[in-house]
């Protein structure tokens, strides 16, 4: 994962005051989980106000996650669990979100197909989480990243998640998560297959 794309460049200067204050990275990295539980909720309260709210608290979210390491590069208070607290509230956060449109979406036409939707793409991302950990214990911190194309790492695609609850489209970015998070988890098994192996 890259520390320069457009996300790290648009939240770098607001993180900057921070750097010599009290907070500390996981201080965001508990808020980046406390708001994605909060938008997971009102998604499945099935209500649309209540989710295009959720729309925002998520999006308010995806930018925590980014803030977290971009405060623990600026002051200095980079350490091996904090970076395992941000990977495990990066991982909940979208299993949460994905579960909450699920639930949010049981009374529509997909009935409990979307519960299943959203348990399936969320089990594939905590597999992917599951895969990196691996990685990462035998090989270090970072030996899993994903590669970053034009100033965007694969996990930036969250931000359609908004644009799509805002858009009234939850069935349809819930269906591209169900097919799209599992093939990722395949394609990340296959492409450190090797790495893997050797556990």
């Amino acid at each position: 994962m890259s520390h320069s794309t457009w996300v790290h460049l648009l939240v770098r200067p607001v993180v900057r005051p921070l750097a010599k204050s009290p907070v500390t990275p996981n201080h965001l990295t508990a808020l980046r989980l406390a708001t994605a539980a909060a938008s997971s909720l009102m998604l499945a309260t099935g209500d649309r106000e209540w989710s295009n709210a959720a729309g925002l608290v998520f999006l308010i979210s995806f930018f925590l996650d980014r803030a977290d390491g971009e405060l623990a590069r600026q002051s200095g208070k980079s350490t091996p669990w904090g970076h395992r607290f941000d990977l495990i509230a990066d991982c909940s956060a979208n299993v949460l979100v994905f579960l909450g449109i699920g639930f949010g979406l049981r009374d529509s036409a997909m009935g409990a197909g979307a519960v299943a939707m959203g348990l399936l793409a969320g089990g594939a991302i905590a597999g992917i989480l599951w895969l990196v950990g691996r990685i990462e214990r035998r090989d270090g911190t970072g030996a899993a990243a994903f590669p970053s194309a034009a100033g965007f790492d694969p996990d930036d695609a969250m931000l359609v998640v908004p644009v799509a609850i805002w858009l009234a489209a939850e069935s349809e970015i819930l269906i591209a998560a169900a097919i799209g998070a599992p093939a990722f988890f395949l394609w990340t098994w296959w492409r450190f297959r090797r790495d893997l192996a050797m556990f």
